[in-house]
């Protein structure tokens, strides 16, 4: 009994009973998050997911980043001292203006100067013995005998950054043992990349250190070191969008040092690889990588340092999100990500004040978001109680459903098909869809362009006319009468085709795989049916889908794109005609093609933002309206939720290095958890109590028979 209350009595200290985290930690600057699939690459050269942006955005810094708070999004420096304006050259070598024509620049140079004083994390690849060489560049089968992680190698060091790390970088993207996404796309646009990747491909199936040798000494003549903290890119012709590159962990600064410390035998068996321990010169190192528990980041130690943006958008000054202008960063010491494979584990920790921030999943959807009157999303009462944030943000990205403008039917540029595709834009109810099947979370698409990329418009002047009217001071959806009156003018009344008397019957290409998509395939048969449509659903795996699309067999098909940079030529390309999936392999998967269209693209990808390129994008946005080769369906939206002790969880989804805004109140959050968690004693006085009535009777008895001894 004493035992019980004892134990009892160790409850009523600082901390809740159940936190699953250190006591010692309680009053740290410790932000506490999940994650739910191990990250596969850390090498900033391989990976191109947002699960691993996660956490290589916290630790590399490529040359530039996205303002935290400014929208449209607008691109800043990050390790570069600014952002580097292109110089055009023609054929010859001699330069150009900046307003030269296209045609004539044959080449534009982009000089990038690195800040000086820049230091790399602390790690095993840079560490140096006495006399300067390099401590674990020449490890053998002895050395490694008591390494099983990274952290087991006891001495670290450090550099300064040069600009010579940016250029080795671009090198690696080349090299065809790395196996980079956008080596494609490189090949393309930078000068000499592709010659460097063909003399490469010689080296491919040689020891990893030869590789790392001939990589080394390999020049690329598109990119030159000029001095130790300037660099150059020469790009081929004009491509503007490249600074959108510039500011991914593709182009992350590596040192050399750590290729050959990596490659060397016996560490891959071990995992200790650039895929498992970056190193980067970022806010935060990943300190703990056990994938089938926690990661961890620590500040680190060796950071050149940052500010917090003083300038936002106009309600940012009233917002609070100002409130840490001008304030070194990064604010929080230490971030630890548990590994959460599950929903409702994740849910319910964050309610229980152990996460700092969690998304929604649909299945908490109604205990955490109500609608109100005007259709807007707002917290239950219970969140609000609690003091919890909800942020809400349009994801630059779009859901569409696309008609194959190949077919005979549905595509072309007749005037009976565009009529159809108008019809059936109308009929198909996305804030339906949206309200159904995705909660609410999600933008009505007026056009291929989301909210914060330049040339989208809000209001009565963003609106797709020949869906929607502007009334009451927001857009309504024509109605189904409308809708029905194209039917006939296109030769389709009630459904029927007037040149046959057949009813008319389109294919629709899905993949359906559970209970959930043939509810969406069902409501989809109903939006069709309201005009006399039959719809015929084709379902297939994703691969046979994807066949599908890539010869153009079907007709219809619902498909969505996430922007890679925030340009508007990143959405508007999916139209090009010589992006066409069928005849080019490209993103255009509608197969829509416009000559006028695609002569305005050439033009407006090449336009700097401003009221030109504007004007132009206001032209092809147009253009798309009125063929309709989509149904513009809606931009997802991001719903996230914050606890009140988490400040500056501001959205933006293009930047992915947030975590150095964020601030935290860790005596908030303990107190919160104590209360949240109060300890449920009755149990064990319940057990106490059954203990009790156990151990009297048979006290008893003992009792009973020593007296009866004695007498």
């Amino acid at each position: 009994m004493l035992g019980l209350v004892a134990l009892a009595l160790t409850g009523c200290g600082e901390s809740a009973w159940n936190t699953p985290y250190l006591a010692a930690d309680a009053q740290a600057t410790v932000y506490y998050s999940s994650f739910a699939e191990r990250p596969k690459h850390l090498d900033p050269a391989r990976s191109y997911s947002a699960d691993e942006y996660a956490f290589l955005a916290q630790i590399y810094e490529p040359p530039l980043q996205y303002h935290f708070l400014l929208r449209p999004y607008r691109l800043v420096p990050l390790s570069a001292a600014a952002v580097p304006e292109p110089r055009y050259l023609d054929a010859a070598g001699q330069s150009l203006p900046n307003d030269a024509p296209v045609a004539a620049i044959a080449y534009s140079d982009y000089v990038i100067h690195v800040q000086p004083g820049i230091q790399f994390q602390p790690h095993p690849a840079l560490a140096r013995t006495d006399d300067g060489h390099y401590r674990y560049h020449t490890l053998h089968s002895d050395d490694l005998a008591a390494i099983q992680r990274l952290t087991d190698f006891t001495a670290t060091g450090t550099r300064e950054l040069t600009a010579a790390d940016f250029v080795y970088q671009i090198k690696r993207l080349a090299a065809p043992w790395t196996h980079s996404p956008i080596a494609g796309l490189l090949r393309e646009h930078i000068d000499g990349f592709a010659d460097l990747a063909d003399q490469l491909a010689a080296y491919h199936a040689q020891p990893a250190l030869e590789r790392i040798a001939a990589l080394r000494q390999a020049p690329i003549s598109g990119v030159k070191v000029i001095d130790n903290h300037t660099f150059s890119i020469r790009l081929k012709g004009k491509y503007p969008q490249f600074l959108y590159w510039l500011a991914m962990p593709f182009f992350a600064p590596m040192p050399w040092e750590a290729d050959v410390f990596y490659a060397q035998p016996g560490l891959t068996e071990r995992n200790i690889t650039l895929d498992w321990y970056p190193i980067g010169t970022g806010p935060y190192q990943l300190t703990e990588n056990d994938p089938n528990r926690r990661l961890v980041l620590e500040r680190n130690p060796y950071f050149h340092g940052e500010r917090y943006p003083s300038d936002g958008m106009p309600d940012d000054q009233t917002s609070g999100i100002l409130a840490d202008a001008g304030q070194p960063l990064p604010f929080i010491d230490r971030a630890i990500y548990s590994l959460e494979k599950e929903d409702i584990p994740r849910w319910t920790k964050f309610l229980q004040g152990y996460y700092d921030a969690s998304g929604i999943a649909s299945d908490a959807f109604d205990q955490a978001i109500q609608i109100d009157a005007a259709g807007e999303s707002m917290l239950t009462e219970q969140m609000r109680e609690r003091g919890i944030s909800l942020l809400t943000s349009v994801e630059p990205s779009i859901y569409y459903l696309g008609f194959n403008m190949l077919d005979p039917v549905i595509g072309g540029d007749s005037e009976r098909a565009r009529l159809l595709r108008r019809a059936i834009s109308i009929a198909v109810d996305f804030e339906e869809f949206i309200s159904i099947f995705s909660n609410g979370r999600g933008l009505i698409a007026q056009s291929p362009l989301p909210p914060g990329i330049f040339g989208h418009r809000d209001g009565e002047a963003g609106i797709n006319p020949f869906v929607y009217e502007w009334r009451a001071g927001r857009p309504e959806r024509r109605r189904l009468e409308e809708a029905q009156v194209l039917m006939e003018q296109a030769g389709y009344p009630n459904g029927i085709d007037s040149a046959t008397g057949q009813a008319l019957s389109l294919n629709y290409e899905a993949v359906a795989t559970g209970p959930d998509d043939r509810a969406r395939l069902n409501w989809l048969r109903k939006q069709f049916a309201k005009l006399g449509i039959e719809l015929v659903i084709r379902s297939t795996d994703y691969n046979r889908f994807q066949e599908k699309i890539r010869t153009g067999t079907g007709q219809l098909f619902m498909w969505g794109w996430n922007a890679d940079y925030p340009d508007p030529e990143n959405f508007l390309f999916l139209l090009y005609g010589p992006n066409a999936k069928v005849k080019h392999q490209g993103e255009n998967a509608a197969n829509y093609s416009n000559p006028e269209f695609d002569r305005l693209f050439d033009t407006m990808k090449y336009l700097e933002d401003g009221p030109e390129r504007q004007a132009v994008i206001d032209r092809l946005v147009e253009i798309a309206r009125r063929d309709a080769p989509w149904i513009w369906g809606f931009h997802p939206k991001s719903f996230s939720l914050h606890h009140r002790w988490l400040l500056n969880a501001h959205p933006n989804q293009m930047a992915n290095n947030t975590l150095k805004y964020r601030r935290l109140d860790p005596a908030q959050r303990q107190a919160a958890q104590r209360d949240w968690n109060p300890p449920i004693l009755w149990p064990v006085w319940a057990i106490g109590g059954i203990c009790v009535l156990c151990v009297l009777p048979a006290w008893w008895m003992v009792r009973r028979r020593e007296r009866s001894t004695a007498l």
